[in-house]
């Protein structure tokens, strides 16, 4: 398993060596992790895309298919269908304004954090403060916060590409798991199902959770997981 944070995330450098320049969009992000991928010659491979994941890897597999073996899809989302009406909201602001900038800063507050990790979830005892405490400790510092912030702002710029994204699944058929948190706040559960329009033969499973549907039902996703990973084995790809 190679799982890179992206430029500005975790404890990766906030902009590629010797860009002072660097823009902080999916795009450029998708560029970067595309470099890592070539890089490392990985030929291909089964992509996890999850929440910011979903732009960052769609946009790779629209240009390269042929990297592409498998997908597994877990609160990532690529159909209007899929957002909900707060998360329309947020894809719409503009985001350089006083009242804008103050909107998306309230999502990278401890408060705001805590409303993604916990909202929705069947038993927030599962839901260790670890994870949305981690998440704070990178956010306060400015330069981090700078970087989401810009990534909040582009956001909207994801659901232009939607039908690029919906016209390459429906082109390819990747084998596909589709994993979702059926109470996510952000991302609600007709943008699971909306997969299935372009990927009919695509396995779903709807879990009674929220957002990072990994931290209360990872004993039920793991198996799965592994059991899709292992069919794609025994068939070669």
């Amino acid at each position: 398993m190679i799982a890179p944070d992206y430029p500005g995330f975790g404890q990766t450098q906030i902009a590629p060596s010797g860009d002072d320049t660097f823009d902080f969009s999916f795009q450029s992000l998708s560029r970067v992790i595309e470099d890592f991928i070539d890089a490392l010659s990985l030929g291909s491979f089964v992509l996890y895309a999850f929440d910011f994941g979903g732009p960052v890897g769609f946009r790779i597999a629209a240009r390269r298919p042929e990297l592409i073996a498998g997908l597994i899809i877990q609160n990532a989302n690529a159909y209007e269908a899929g957002l909900s009406d707060a998360a329309w909201h947020f894809a719409m602001l503009d985001g350089r304004d006083d009242a804008g900038t103050k909107e998306f800063e309230g999502l990278l507050s401890l408060d705001g954090i805590k409303f993604q990790y916990l909202t929705g979830v069947a038993d927030t005892g599962f839901i260790s403060p670890d994870g949305y405490m981690l998440d704070q400790h990178y956010l306060e510092r400015q330069e981090h916060k700078a970087a989401m912030l810009s990534l909040l702002r582009d956001y909207k710029t994801n659901l232009a590409e939607y039908p690029i994204w919906q016209d390459w699944l429906r082109r390819q058929r990747p084998p596909a798991q589709i994993l979702w948190g059926q109470h996510d706040p952000l991302f609600i559960e007709a943008g699971a199902q909306a997969y299935l329009t372009d990927l009919p033969d695509a396995e779903l499973h709807i879990f009674d959770t929220g957002h990072f549907a990994l931290e209360e039902c990872v004993d039920e996703i793991a198996p799965l997981i592994a059991e899709f990973i292992g069919r794609l084995g025994s068939t070669g790809e």
